[in-house]
């Protein structure tokens, strides 16, 4: 069994929705080398979060970005965590619902995702910095 594990640091992103499976792979060669294994991506942080969905249309970004402010909106009067922001508390619950890991199948040094999947960074702040997130790898 193989191991391999890395941080790396993602560049601020904006608001919303974004692709990130390729860096992921950049900064991972070694999946190359696995044929049975696992990928798991964690964020270290409570604000941001991950997922895996629609790799091509980037409309579906536009739209989960949409529903998720409708869903958990800004300035809700019963905020007490407000010391940060009005974006603050509403990134803290869309980070919860989300999560701050994916687990990703690989099969012969590839990512065994379907063939419209990707790996989201999914940034719930207005002016967040750059986000730190840990890539582990194992299989043989």
């Amino acid at each position: 069994m193989q191991f391999f594990q890395k941080e790396i640091r993602l560049k601020p992103y904006s608001r919303g929705f974004h692709l990130i499976t390729n860096h992921i792979l950049s900064e991972a060669p070694e999946i190359e080398n696995i044929k049975i294994g696992q990928l798991q991506v964690f964020i270290k942080h409570t604000s941001a979060s991950l997922t895996i969905n629609e790799n091509a249309d980037y409309t579906v970004r536009d739209d989960f970005e949409s529903h998720f402010n409708v869903i958990v909106p800004e300035n809700a009067s019963y905020y007490k965590h407000i010391y940060e922001g009005s974006d603050d508390m509403p990134a803290h619950i869309k980070s919860s619902i989300l999560g701050a890991s994916v687990l990703i199948p690989i099969t012969n040094g590839k990512l065994n995702l379907g063939v419209w999947q990707g790996v989201y960074l999914c940034e719930h702040r207005n002016h967040a910095g750059s986000r730190h997130v840990v890539i582990t790898v194992n299989g043989v």
